[in-house]
Parts: structure tokens; C-alpha cells; sequence
């Protein structure tokens, strides 16, 4: 005879069992503790709370064609030419060097590339590539095409006048070449901005080697990116700039003069402080003693950039080398010498 307390013990033990078994399988299929449920939560908010860095922007592409031009015998005398040409395909400008001899070849090129599509014109030229760079700008007068920067550098003595639609005109050169030593003016009327530069103090430059200068490399590259990429910051007047640089001093390429007007107590000196322009550029634009007096009122040209300084960008290490060769004294060779490529002046 089966005994009622042992079965209701036997069931009561199977109830137990089942109920355990069931108690585990709901917490394992319930998954991780609330704890980790809620730091898993924390991390995916986290997650979409970080935003993600932007792409960094590439650098725009300057929209500017340049046309440069050797001197005679150029391949050979002018690879200057040749260099800058490549610096300025580096950083995306529309560039190309060519014979002084095909200028009113290439000249008639430009014409139809400006008429599919505009694009401010740089024209640079070394001796007679200097002279074909203003024959080129006369070209484009005569179809009404403005060129927006030319860029003479010791240019031949028969080189003429700086047309009118040329806004930004730029001469580098020697007072007392033989080669080059062309004396650029322009024409009556001319309202663009002009700076004229004679390097005849400095008897490292010559002909043959002021075309392979870093230091001019480096400041017409960044003025040719710029005009490509940044709207001209111009204000004012303008007034011409003619300067004979001083053995001792580098060579900056301002583009232009501004007129100020002096305060009470202004001085030549003080004025080249607050400009951030040597005396020595105060003194010659102005034809004024360092220690003249000032009348308040009184009329003092500044030169200036038509953009910043500090805006412009480091275009390849030449400009950084040129920098660090700028606070170095280099060694002054005769004019002729074949040390005489060194990269000086120098610019500040």
C-alpha cells in the first residue's frame, strides 16, 4: 500500500526542481543585469553625442593663367624663367614658359583661352622676355582684355610703356645692365598700381642670376596664388612707388603706395612702426630726410600689399629656407661671379 505522505513528498520535490530550472532559464534569456543594460546605453549615447570631425578642406585651386617668357639664348640664360614656372604648377596655377620670340604667338592664344573662359592673366618676363610681357599686355588692350598683374624682371632698355588695362605692374631690375636695365614707366593716365625696383647697390645680383632668385620666387608665388584665390584688398588711393633699394636691405615687393595723413607728433620713424615698413621705404617715396619735420596734415606715401602679409600662404619649403636665410649673413660675391646665384637680397 502506497503510503499518501511519501507520494505528496515526492511531488513536492519535483515541484521545487521544476521551479528552479525555470527561475534560471528566465534570468538567461532576460539577458546582461540592468546594470550593464544601462552602461550599454550610457556608450551607444556617448556614441552618437561625439560628433565627427569634419574633412579637412583642401586648399582651393588658384584661378589664374600665367604666361612667362625667357630672355635671349633663354634656355641657357633664363632657366630661372623655367623654375618658377614649376613652382607655380606645384600649387595649381594654369602656368606655361615660352620664347620672348613667340610672344605675339602665344599672345593670340591667350586671347581665345580668355574668351572661353576669363580667368585673370599674370604676365611675367626676364630681359627680352620682360619686353614681351608689356607687348603681350598691349595685345589683350587691343581686344579690351584687362591682364591683372605683369611682372618685368630686368627687362631690355627698349622695353615701352605699361599699357592701360594692366592693373598691378611690378619692375625688378638693374639701373646700370647692359643686358637688361629697362627703366618701365607707364603710359599717361595709367590708374593701376606701380612699383618700380632698382637693385644696382646690390652687386651680388646680376642679369644673369636676378631671374633665379628664391626670394622673388617665393613673393611672386604667393601674390599669384592669392590673386587666383582671394578678392584684392584695395582701399584708397593709389600712388606709385620707385625705389632704390639699399645695399643692405631685402628686397620686399610691395605693390603700391597709399597716401596718410600725419597727426601732431608723427614722425618718419614713428609712421615705419606703425606701417611695419622700413624707414628707408618712407624716406625715398616721400624725398624726405629721416629726421624731417611733419606738419599735421601733411600728405606721406606708405607702401602696402594689396593683401596681407599674414595672409599669405607658405607655398613650398624655398619660402621657409629663404626665411631662415634672412636672419643669416651671407657672403657678398662681385657682380658676374658664378657664386652670384645665391638667393639675395633677401626677403624679411
Amino acid at each position: 500500500m502506497i503510503n499518501p505522505k511519501s507520494v505528496m513528498a515526492i511531488v513536492f520535490r519535483a515541484m521545487l526542481v521544476a521551479c528552479f530550472w525555470s527561475v534560471s532559464c528566465n534570468l538567461t534569456l532576460a539577458g546582461p543585469p540592468a546594470n550593464a543594460k544601462q552602461q550599454t546605453n550610457t556608450a551607444a549615447a556617448a556614441a552618437v553625442a561625439t560628433p565627427t570631425p569634419p574633412a579637412e578642406q583642401p586648399a582651393p585651386t588658384p584661378r589664374v593663367r600665367a604666361y612667362l617668357f625667357r630672355g635671349a639664348m633663354g634656355p641657357i640664360f633664363s632657366r630661372g624663367m623655367d623654375r618658377l614656372t614649376s613652382r607655380l604648377q606645384e600649387v595649381g596655377v594654369q602656368a606655361d614658359v615660352n620664347e620672348f620670340t613667340i610672344c605675339r604667338i602665344v599672345a593670340a592664344r591667350a586671347i581665345r583661352e580668355y574668351k572661353e573662359d576669363p580667368l585673370p592673366i599674370v604676365l611675367i618676363g626676364h630681359s627680352m622676355g620682360g619686353l614681351c610681357s608689356v607687348i603681350f599686355a598691349d595685345v589683350l588692350r587691343q581686344e579690351n582684355i584687362p591682364v591683372s598683374l605683369v611682372i618685368t624682371i630686368d627687362p631690355a632698355h627698349a622695353t615701352e610703356n605699361v599699357p592701360l588695362n594692366v592693373e598691378r605692374f611690378i619692375n625688378i631690375f638693374l639701373s646700370d645692365s647692359v643686358l637688361g636695365g629697362g627703366d618701365v614707366v607707364a603710359e599717361p593716365g595709367y590708374q593701376g598700381h606701380y612699383a618700380s625696383y632698382d637693385l644696382k647697390d646690390h652687386k651680388e645680383v646680376t642679369h644673369i642670376n636676378i631671374d633665379k632668385m628664391d626670394t622673388i620666387h617665393d613673393q611672386l608665388v604667393n601674390a599669384i596664388v592669392q590673386l587666383g584665390t582671394t578678392p584684392m584688398q584695395i582701399k584708397g588711393d593709389t600712388a606709385p612707388l620707385r625705389y632704390l633699394v639699399p645695399a643692405d636691405e631685402p628686397l620686399e615687393l610691395w605693390d603700391s603706395g597709399i597716401p596718410q595723413f600725419a597727426r601732431a607728433g608723427d614722425t618718419l620713424q614713428r609712421l615705419a612702426t606703425a606701417n611695419h615698413v622700413p624707414l628707408w621705404s618712407l624716406t625715398q617715396a616721400n624725398k624726405l630726410p629721416d629726421d624731417a619735420p611733419l606738419i599735421p596734415g601733411q600728405r606721406i606715401v606708405i607702401p602696402r600689399h594689396l593683401m596681407p602679409v599674414a595672409e599669405q600662404p607658405a607655398t613650398t619649403t624655398a619660402a621657409a629656407e629663404a626665411a631662415k636665410r634672412s636672419t643669416t649673413p651671407s657672403p657678398r660675391s662681385s657682380r658676374g661671379e658664378s657664386s652670384g646665384e645665391r638667393s639675395s637680397p633677401r626677403t624679411r
